[in-house]
């Protein structure tokens, strides 16, 4: 980190998120003087848990709300936006593809209009997904392959993602695009996801549920890993106008199957139980993975950590986060 953040007014959307918590905490390390938008009160979001939210200015209220979003970019005189929030569970978004579509387009545009319309916002990091790519025959994905989602989820994520180059090209707004991988990592409160869930599962004595078939290859990607990519593009972006417009992909490059990951988490756990594949997906992609060749060439960018020293760390957060929980649910089994 370097002294570009140094009391730098900071916007970060989708706080309560799991991305968004260690983007606060980074930039808080880093000097800057932290706003976020919280929406939801998540009292066991890491931001609340951990007392982040004492320690930064915030504001209530919903993306879509592009004159919330003007007022609070004007009072806070904001320089630097980091947009993260979104609607981000697959599931969620095959049954509620309209709730989806709001939160991921029209927050979108509301907030890209918002800081069009604020002459001290200098940089926008906004966050799109490998989603956005939907289903290609000639992996990895790099940042030329055609963004051509088909289901609710990566269609709002293309939609957004073009939005934002629209912006860039049609009004020179300082926007960059990340397209991460799947996030994975401590403060990951939803359950239903693979990590947490099996984790979760695991330290319980119970059979980590996957609900494909197991075979669905992913490019996972450690959340503190991601929170530095945000910051470095942001800083990059301030020292060279000319990435406007530009999207990165963000990657270990490392493929796993869903199993594998399992299979991974439960050898670091030492645990002998058997994954329960229910084969139960729908409208998800097969094979996703990320080439990051053009944030090493353009951002000096490399990954913090391997996958596995990822899962490591992950795995200490939810063993101290769930401890006395997890006591006590043992306790009840063996009664």
């Amino acid at each position: 980190m370097t002294d570009f953040w140094i009391d730098r007014p900071t916007l970060v959307t989708g706080a309560t998120g799991l991305v968004g918590a260690w983007v606060v905490r980074r930039l808080r390390a880093a000097g800057a003087d932290v706003v976020c938008l919280v929406r939801d009160w998540v009292p066991e979001s890491e931001l609340v848990r951990t007392g982040l939210l004492e320690r930064v200015r915030v504001v209530r209220g919903d993306v879509r709300d592009q004159e919330m979003l003007e007022r609070t970019l004007g009072e806070y005189e904001v320089d630097t936006v980091i947009h993260l929030a979104a609607q981000t569970i697959v599931p969620i978004a095959n049954r509620n593809p309209v709730s989806t579509f709001e939160s991921n387009i029209a927050g979108t545009w509301a907030m890209l209009e918002a800081c069009r319309r604020s002459p001290a916002v200098r940089q926008i990091v906004l966050a799109s997904s490998d989603k956005a790519y939907g289903s290609a025959t000639v992996l990895p994905y790099d940042e030329e392959t055609p963004l051509r989602g088909q289901h609710p989820y990566d269609v709002s994520k293309s939609c957004a993602d073009l939005i934002a180059q629209a912006y860039a090209v049609s009004y020179r707004l300082p926007v960059a695009i990340t397209r991460c991988g799947n996030f994975f990592g401590g403060g990951d409160l939803n359950w239903n996801r693979l990590v947490p869930g099996t984790i979760r599962a695991v330290l319980r004595g119970q059979r980590p549920v996957i609900r494909s078939d197991g075979q669905f290859i992913r490019d996972y990607f450690y959340v503190e890993d991601g929170a530095a990519a945000y910051l470095l593009l942001a800083e990059k972006l301030a020292e060279n106008p000319e990435l406007r417009g530009e999207a990165f992909n963000f990657s270990t490059e490392t493929q796993e199957t869903v199993l594998g990951l399992v299979w991974r988490i439960l050898a670091l756990l030492g645990s002998g139980l058997e994954p329960e594949v229910r084969n139960e997906a729908s409208n998800e992609i097969r094979h996703q993975y990320l080439s990051a060749a053009k944030a090493r060439r353009l951002l000096s960018w490399q990954p913090l950590c391997t996958l596995e020293e990822g899962l490591r760390r992950t795995i200490d957060w939810y063993r101290d986060f769930l401890g006395a929980d997890t006591r006590q649910t043992l306790l009840r089994r063996s009664a």
